[in-house]
């Protein structure tokens, strides 16, 4: 049985610290979480309306398989940039960061030569095609989920640009590596994102 004394001690102690995020952090999450809810109703609508008697399949056009590839390497240079600023490396971590935006611009520039090869595919969104025709509801989903994927996208690129003017500015470093952090994990996740989807789209056709 415990003394006087240490009954008091511990009645004295500070309570245990309850798990904290930063809120910007805990608000990210959520938008990814949110993010991730979107385009797992799209893939599961998509798989539904597969029985749909319009439902016909294609090759999904190369390029976008050029793209993927790109996005994988633009997330190695993301995560060379996070570890150069812990290092308060800047020089080099302006470069890697440069080097993700360029990336991210390709990205997106080869998503819009998919979106065209699509076209001349005859793949086209809702209603009818050129002759009248009801239009592929297959074709219609693939635009739908590059579509809201670019614009997610878009928004990672805003992000890593005000990222990149921050660490030219030196207002992140070793010591301040909130936003950094955040835009990492972001970018890694429209990264994994994308991936998932080629592949998904490339499975399912």
């Amino acid at each position: 049985m415990k003394s006087f004394e240490e009954q008091s001690l511990n009645f004295y102690e500070e309570p245990e610290q309850v798990f904290s995020m930063n809120p910007k952090k805990f608000m990210m999450w959520l938008f990814i979480v949110s993010i991730t809810m979107i385009f797992a109703s799209l893939t599961s609508a998509y798989i539904f309306k597969q029985a749909d008697v319009r439902w016909l399949t294609f090759d999904l056009p190369e390029v976008l398989g050029y793209s993927s590839v790109i996005i994988a390497i633009s997330s190695v240079f993301m995560q060379a940039s996070y570890f150069f600023v812990k290092k308060d490396e800047i020089g080099k971590a302006l470069i890697s960061l440069l080097a993700t935006l360029v990336l991210g611009f390709a990205f997106l520039i080869m998503q819009w030569k998919g979106w065209e090869k699509l076209v001349e595919m005859g793949i086209y969104v809702g209603g009818v095609d050129r002759t009248g025709q009801p239009v592929n509801v297959a074709g219609s989903f693939v635009y739908v989920l590059m579509g809201v994927h670019a614009f997610h996208l878009i928004t990672g690129i805003v992000f890593l640009m005000i990222v990149t003017w921050a660490t030219f500015r030196y207002q992140v470093h070793s010591k301040s590596m909130t936003r950094m952090e955040m835009c990492t994990i972001y970018w890694h996740f429209l990264g994994a994102l994308w991936i998932y989807l080629y592949f998904f789209l490339l499975l399912n056709r």
